[in-house]
């Protein structure tokens, strides 16, 4: 069902694919950017990306749980972090690379920004997932 290319001719990525095929037929979600509030609407580890990146996931696996799919089921992700230092970059992406999506791997994009959409808000993450069929619809 899913497809995950690393070219041969590139330089091989750490821990994402070039990019996923899906097959024609097969149920895509395409899921809003997973932000760092809780329940209450209120920002997770404020000043601190990598609690931010924390929360981002576990807000990423609901939002995939929510439409029946999951982290090893992401295709593609846009991780946005608040900062121009490769090293806070780096140490966001350590959080993706331990939750999982790089078990795919997924193709990925990490990008720093002048800013996100809430006050203090320092990670985000969009990202594209297979629905898997369900066995009971097979």
């Amino acid at each position: 069902m899913i497809r995950r290319v690393t070219v041969p001719g590139l330089f091989p990525p750490p821990t994402y694919a070039h990019a996923s095929v899906v097959e024609a037929g097969t149920r895509l979600a395409f899921l809003a950017g997973a932000v760092p509030l809780d329940e209450k609407g209120e920002i997770v580890g404020p000043g601190d990306p990598v609690r931010q990146a924390e929360q981002v996931i576990a807000n990423l696996r609901e939002q995939l749980g929510a439409v029946g799919s999951d982290l090893a089921h992401v295709v593609a992700t846009d991780v946005y972090v608040v900062s121009g230092e490769p090293s806070v970059l780096s140490a966001v992406w350590e959080v993706v690379e331990a939750s999982g999506l790089s078990a795919g791997p997924h193709s990925s994009t990490l990008l720093g920004v002048a800013c996100l959409g809430y006050t203090g808000q320092l990670v985000e993450i969009t990202a594209t997932a297979v629905v898997p069929e369900r066995e009971e619809h097979r």
